[in-house]
């Protein structure tokens, strides 16, 4: 079951349990929110510890409306950035053989 987080309007996972899937998105989110740029030539040690420090620093609902809010403001870039930080997610999920195991 989800509940909205009144922060900011996002969703958060009510309970002990997260799903593999929750996981994957918010590392996703906390590349977004990242100063980390798809110009960077991004190492997996570098986007893992960049997602975690971004988590730390931000929160899951933090990651959340920062690009809830990139979306809002500059919906072509923000676009274009999900679009590259979900590749490098994934790419982050093949070479680790499963999803990174970066969250705080």
């Amino acid at each position: 079951m989800r509940e909205r987080d009144s922060s900011c309007g996002g969703m958060t996972a009510r309970g002990a349990v997260a799903t593999l899937q929750d996981s994957t998105d918010v590392q996703c989110e906390a590349l977004f929110a990242s100063p980390l740029q798809a110009t960077d030539a991004v190492t997996a040690e570098m986007a893992v510890a960049e997602i975690r420090r971004t988590i730390q620093r931000l929160g899951p609902e933090g990651c959340a409306c920062r690009m809830a809010q990139e979306f809002g403001d500059h919906p072509e870039e923000a676009r274009d950035r999900m679009r590259w930080a979900r590749q490098v997610t994934r790419d982050l999920s093949a070479a680790l053989g499963g999803p990174a195991r970066c969250a705080a």
